[in-house]
């Protein structure tokens, strides 16, 4: 799998690997069978025959000039010296893909095919050789093409699977220049998916980059923490199985402008771990209220949490925060569109931390994601969850009531 930028070199990368994996004359299977590759195969599939064509045909003329015996304009075929074939092909035309054994695949654009040209096509004529293919492309947002780039990349997908991602500036011979003019008229979203194949989904349905205001500093305000626990790693048949959702606490500031996110600590941790960073968090911040969400998870963390405070000397109430029956799409709607939309949601710069600490490139993304159903929406569920404990702000002035003794002597 692999996630490509604009103007990388994917389509060199193509052929290149075409050409390598139809030079091969036989394999050896996982089963120890050799197989004969001479009546297998080798596919590049883009979205349309013409767009295959247009793309690759002279670049495989080209490159491969000193191994083809024979080539096909009409159909883009390409047969080699070994008598082994390249061939073009559609996936619109998924009737042509049909037939034949195939020893390699390369799908370019996988993105913008149907998934069932790869599960029901593709894949089974790859099963008499266990071929391989390369899905290469760039995102457009997190449709099937990003489903099967996450899988492989967390290694979901079995260990012959593996993910790179790599941007349009990886390519050592792309001019800045080129890079600039391409982009000069592109949106942040658009830059990030074409260039530096950033997988996004949501194009901003209900929260965008551009509603959120980066700060140098916090205004002077209350802070409050809202813990989002994703759940802990479980044991099935005695082999862990981890969770990929992230623990998420969200430190916020709020103040008369609205709320402004001084930090989010996020990550996959286990018990005593959350329960640590949770009152390292309040020992930090020393907030008005903190909460976390009710549930197992908070059950699981709580004797952690007690033990934490006793040995850190850090003591504080914790309020149980509620999903109310609703669902999360909808919380996380109702606590944050209005707000962001007005400007009232800003926060702060984090470009003075250092690696797993930063959460900023990680906030607005999932904000630009919400509200794909696969992707993670865990920062700005413990974001939300702020509406809960947040008491309403009042920045005039303080009003006391003047007090007047019924008797001077007695003072009342």
């Amino acid at each position: 799998m692999c996630a490509a930028g604009r103007r990388f070199g994917k389509s060199y990368l193509a052929a290149v690997t075409l050409f390598v994996e139809a030079s091969k004359n036989s394999k050896i299977r996982s089963d120890g069978v050799e197989v004969d590759l001479s009546l297998e195969k080798v596919y590049y599939v883009a979205p349309t025959f013409t767009q295959g064509k247009e793309i690759l045909w002279p670049l495989l003329k080209e490159i491969g000039r000193d191994l083809i015996a024979q080539s096909y304009e009409n159909n883009a075929t390409i047969t080699l010296l070994n008598g082994r074939t390249i061939a073009i092909k559609g996936a619109d035309r998924p009737d042509s893909l049909r037939g034949t054994g195939l020893s390699y695949v390369v799908l370019d654009e996988y993105a913008f095919m149907k998934e069932e040209v790869w599960e029901q096509i593709i894949r089974p004529q790859l099963a008499r050789s266990e071929g391989g293919a390369l899905f290469i492309g760039t995102p457009d947002g997190k449709n099937h093409f990003y489903d099967i780039w996450f899988k492989a990349s967390m290694g979901l997908a079995g260990d012959h699977w593996k993910a790179w991602t790599f941007n349009s500036r990886d390519n050592p011979f792309l001019p800045e220049s080129e890079i600039e003019e391409m982009t000069k008229d592109m949106s942040e979203e658009r830059m990030r998916q074409e260039l530096e194949a950033s997988f996004e989904a949501g194009g901003g349905i209900v929260l965008t980059r551009d509603m959120f205001k980066k700060v140098e500093g916090a205004p002077y305000g209350d802070y409050y923490i809202a813990c989002d626990l994703a759940g802990f790693e479980k044991v099935e048949g005695g082999r862990k199985v981890k969770k990929l959702d992230e623990h998420a606490i969200a430190v916020v500031l709020n103040h008369a402008g609205g709320w402004c996110i001084v930090d989010i600590i996020h990550g996959q941790w286990d018990t005593r771990e959350t329960a640590l960073r949770i009152v390292k968090a309040y020992r930090d911040y020393r907030p008005v209220k903190l909460g976390i969400e009710k549930g197992m998870a908070a059950n699981a963390v709580m004797p952690y949490l007690e033990d934490e405070m006793n040995r850190l000397g850090t003591y504080f109430l914790v309020e149980p925060l509620t999903h109310g029956n609703q669902r999360k799409t909808d919380r996380i709607t109702w606590s944050m569109q209005g707000r962001a939309e007005k400007g009232r949601i800003s926060y702060v710069d984090d470009s003075d931390l250092s690696g797993d600490n930063k959460w900023n490139k990680e906030f607005l993304d999932q904000c630009v994601d919400f509200p794909s159903q696969i992707a993670h929406d865990d920062l700005l569920d413990a974001v939300s969850y702020i509406d809960q404990l947040a008491e309403p702000w009042y920045d005039g002035p303080d009003q006391i009531d003047e007090w007047q003794p019924q008797d001077d002597i007695a003072g009342y």
